[in-house]
C-alpha cells in the first residue's frame, strides 16, 4: 500500500512538472526529444481526416510509397526512387512561414556539409512558385527544391504530415524507407544529430 502511494505521489510530481515546463516554456523542449516528436506524429495523425482514397502515406520504418513533385527548374523529382542510394532528408516549407524561414539557413549548412556521400537534402515548397522563387534569390540555399500546391494529397500528407503542419522533415534511408519525422523547425547545429541514423 506504502509502495504505491509513493509510486503515485512520484508520477503526479512528474505530471506537474510536465505541465509546469510546457507552461513555461511552450512544447520546445518536449518536440525536441525522439519521444516527444513520436507523440507529437501520433496526435496529429489521431486527428487529422483520411488521407484521399489511392493516396498512400508514408509510416515511420516502412517503405515510402512512391510519388512525383515538380522541380522548381521544371523537371520533376520521383520519391524516394531519384534518391536511392544515399540517405535523404525532405523539408517542406513555405515562403510565409516564418520559422521555415529560420531555419534554412541550417538546412543549407548542412546540405553544404554532406559532400557527394553523405545525406541529400530537397526542400518541397507548399507554395505558388512566383512567391519561391522572389524568396530564394533573397535568400538563396544550395540544395534542390521542389513545389507541390497544399491539399489533402500533397507531399506532406503524402510524407505522414496530414494535418499540413510547417516546417516539417523526414530523414528517408538510402533504401527509402522513412527513418524519422521532425515538426517544427531545427535550430542551429541539431540536424547533425537528429540526421544521424
Amino acid at each position: 500500500m506504502r509502495t504505491g502511494l509513493v509510486i503515485g505521489v512520484a508520477v503526479a510530481a512528474g505530471l506537474l512538472g510536465l505541465v509546469a515546463a510546457l507552461l513555461g516554456s511552450g512544447p520546445g523542449p518536449l518536440l525536441r526529444t525522439d519521444a516527444g516528436q513520436r507523440v507529437a506524429q501520433a496526435a496529429l495523425q489521431a486527428a487529422a481526416p483520411a488521407a484521399p482514397e489511392g493516396v498512400a502515406t508514408a509510416r515511420r520504418g516502412a517503405a515510402v510509397p512512391g510519388f512525383t513533385v515538380p522541380a522548381l527548374d521544371g523537371d520533376a523529382y520521383a520519391l524516394p526512387g531519384d534518391f536511392a542510394g544515399r540517405p535523404l532528408l525532405v523539408n517542406l516549407w513555405a515562403s510565409w512561414c516564418a520559422p521555415c524561414i529560420e531555419e534554412m539557413p541550417e538546412l543549407d549548412r548542412y546540405a553544404r556539409s554532406q559532400g557527394a556521400e553523405g545525406t541529400r537534402v530537397l526542400g518541397i515548397a507548399l507554395d505558388d512558385a512566383d512567391a519561391v522563387r522572389a524568396f530564394l534569390e533573397r535568400i538563396p540555399v544550395d540544395y534542390p527544391q521542389a513545389l507541390d500546391v497544399p491539399g489533402p494529397a500533397d507531399a506532406g500528407v503524402r510524407l505522414g504530415n496530414p494535418r499540413g503542419v510547417l516546417p516539417y522533415s523526414v530523414l528517408i534511408s538510402a533504401d527509402g524507407r522513412l527513418l524519422k519525422t521532425r515538426i517544427g523547425p531545427f535550430e542551429h547545429g541539431e540536424i547533425d544529430a537528429w540526421a544521424r541514423h
